[in-house]
């Protein structure tokens, strides 16, 4: 193909927004006979939509430095802006971003034309303020960034400037006018008025300031509402960095871990380089959560140390990983020091849920108590459905602690209310594994029956096995008896039940990993049991752990 033929070919198909075709046409052109400045913008533009940023990268630069060459100073400076706006979330690269966003501002300084690029500085400018504290001035440059846009009819710098309105609006707490400016910013997203390197910015940070609110409710709808035009971009990637783990975590809250195991495995890899990304850590944290829930405990464990290593405390979810593991004394030391150092009120919920479990666990009841009372009092200050419901499942357990079944069976059900019409299955079925014990209690031998039986189907559904063997020692003692196994096998047995891998267990044990396998297969047998999870729900059961 002639570099015309693969020119041609490449702007249409940057046309139809297929966008890895026009990259690879206007790259191929590109190498038979250098590109002019345009082509060069819309290869940019098109390697950065597909995740080629440094290829991105080094068009734009080539792009702009041509429109330099050739006088069109207001387009060097959009591509300068560009440039700079891709590295403006990094802190490795805050001195490439600064020095870039000079550049817009001296060109456009030199120009006595008034522009749509003016309203794309103030809106960079504006951006930085938010990171340095000052919100009311990013507020006040976002304002008047969206007026630019309003009087050129620019869609892409006024859905940029909105949005940044409403996140200035959320951090000064005005939250209702915030999440309305926000949601008719995602209206012109969802429905194609701008352009899709604006639209992935865009839906990523509206995602991100729900998280920030708990208000998952609107980040579940605007994802769905999302769907279709991903689904009209196949080759694309819309989501980046924290926008994926966000994603992950919708998953997991849903239901659909093996999904959130596997956006969190791209979001690892997507963080990992350039090194130093800030949301790296937030990314191992999120993977070693899932490890956790599922009983991988040894996968756990590595992910929270690579998660505090890229500079995310493992909190609270260490703790938790230890309270599994038996270690008790380590959860709660771990805990505590969460505590004291952890005030930013959205982790801070979340170490306090963890806290009320694991002082439960040690039977530190004052403790427990205190923490469920702060955890209360943070959801009063939100009206997030998802607080509610964590701030009444922690009280309930702390109730059953101390005796009151009856006001731990109401505030349980308010909680198993909310998390249902959240749709989150695991946490229903940790509250439906708290009513079983206060239904006990009260004597109601069937009711409990009935809500370990639900709870421990939804654990299985979900491969969470520590808390599918828990569940399952609630109930009536099963048929099956370990007595059948040799020494060696439950010992076998207990190393899987830790989340151990056949290499693991042989090192541990000090025989060879085709021994181990032989045990295994010997242990699936005389317990008539079809998986790793389902042995680990049986040692749990049988406590063997």
């Amino acid at each position: 193909m002639t570099a015309t033929e693969a020119l041609a070919r490449g702007r249409a198909a940057f046309e139809q927004e297929a966008w890895s075709e026009a990259y690879t046409r206007l790259a191929g052109a590109d190498r038979q006979a250098p590109l002019e400045p345009d082509d060069l913008d819309r290869m940019a533009t098109a390697a950065y939509l597909i995740g080629e940023d440094t290829a991105s990268a080094d068009a734009r630069t080539r792009a702009h430095n041509g429109f330099l060459e050739r006088g069109e100073t207001i387009r060097a400076a959009r591509s300068a802006f560009w440039l700079a706006f891709t590295l403006i979330d990094n802190p490795a690269q805050q001195a490439q971003a600064s020095g870039w966003l000079a550049r817009v501002r001296r060109l456009l300084d030199e120009s006595t034309l008034e522009c749509v690029e003016q309203g794309f500085l103030l809106c960079a400018s504006a951006f930085q303020k938010i990171v340095e504290g000052e919100v009311e001035a990013a507020h006040a440059a976002f304002g008047q960034a969206a007026r630019i846009g309003a009087r050129f009819k620019d869609p892409d710098l006024t859905a940029l400037a909105r949005h940044g309105e409403g996140r200035a609006l959320l951090r000064m707490e005005k939250t209702v006018d915030g999440f309305a400016m926000l949601d008719e910013v995602m209206v012109a997203v969802t429905c194609g008025e701008v352009a899709p390197m604006v639209a992935g910015v865009v839906y990523c940070s509206v995602i991100g300031a729900c998280h920030d609110l708990f208000d998952l409710r609107r980040a579940q709808e605007w994802t769905t509402a999302l769907s279709g035009w991903c689904a009209a971009h196949p080759d694309m990637v819309p989501f980046r960095g924290l926008c994926l783990i966000r994603r992950s975590e919708l998953m997991q809250l849903h239901g659909a871990w093996q999904d959130a195991i596997d956006e969190a495995q791209r979001a690892c890899e997507r963080l990992a380089e350039p090194p130093g990304q800030p949301g790296a850590g937030a990314a191992y944290y999120q993977q070693a959560e899932l490890y956790r829930l599922r009983g991988e405990f040894e996968k756990a464990d590595e992910a929270y140390r690579r998660a505090s290593q890229a500079g995310r405390k493992p909190y609270p979810g260490l703790a938790l990983l230890r309270l599994a593991q038996g270690q008790i004394d380590a959860a709660n030391v771990a805990i505590r020091r969460g505590q004291q150092e952890v005030r930013a009120f959205k982790m801070r919920a979340q170490i306090l849920c963890a806290s009320v479990e694991i002082m439960l666990a040690g039977h530190d009841l004052p403790a427990a108590r205190d923490a469920a009372e702060e955890l209360t009092l943070i959801a009063s200050q939100f009206d997030a459905p998802f607080l509610r419901a964590a701030s009444a499942q922690a009280s309930g357990a702390v109730a059953l602690e101390v005796g009151d079944e009856s006001g731990a069976v109401s505030l349980l059900r308010d909680a198993w209310t909310i998390w249902q019409e959240l749709d989150a299955p695991y946490e229903v079925a940790r509250v439906r594994a708290l009513m079983g014990l206060a239904y006990r209690q009260l004597g109601d031998d069937d009711g409990a029956q009935m809500e370990f039986e639900a709870a421990g189907e939804t654990f299985d559904r979900l491969g969470a096995a520590p808390d599918a063997g828990r569940v399952a020692g609630f109930l009536k003692p099963a048929p099956q008896s370990s007595g059948s196994l040799t020494g060696r096998e439950v010992e076998v047995l207990r190393l899987i039940a830790t989340g151990k891998t056949n290499r693991a267990i042989a090192s541990e044990l000090i025989i060879s990993e085709k021994t181990v396998a032989r045990h295994v297969s010997n242990i699936f047998t005389k317990l008539d049991l079809s998986s790793r999870s389902a042995a680990t729900a049986y040692a749990y059961s049988h406590k063997l752990v």
